[in-house]
């Protein structure tokens, strides 16, 4: 008898595996030195909106990108390393807007 090892089966046009894991993807969001978050904030409608929370939480030290979303409420803000959630809260009530938690 061969002893056989089962590699993880993909679905068609997907790069998960059928457990749910994706093969390529980092374990958490953080990766080479970046970290990934996404936060909750309310009163956003427009693009001038956007702008305003962008720029407030960029000017926070460590961070290399925000993208805030009006239509959802999220921002998504890349750093060096984890941020203290009282500067984003600072920062996003600095534009006028309130931080409801993470995303």
């Amino acid at each position: 008898m061969t002893a056989q090892t089962e590699t993880p089966k993909t679905e068609t046009g997907s790069c998960c595996t059928t457990d749910g894991s994706c093969h390529d993807a980092p374990a958490a969001t953080e990766q080479q030195g970046t970290v990934t978050a996404v936060y909750q904030v309310s009163g956003m409608t427009c693009g001038h909106c956007e702008g305003a929370v962008s720029s407030e939480i960029s000017e926070i030290a460590g961070v290399t990108s925000v993208k805030a979303v009006a239509a959802t409420g999220e921002v998504t803000v890349v750093s060096g390393a984890p941020l203290d959630e009282a500067a984003v809260r600072a920062a996003v009530d600095e534009a006028g807007y309130e931080l409801t938690g993470k995303a």
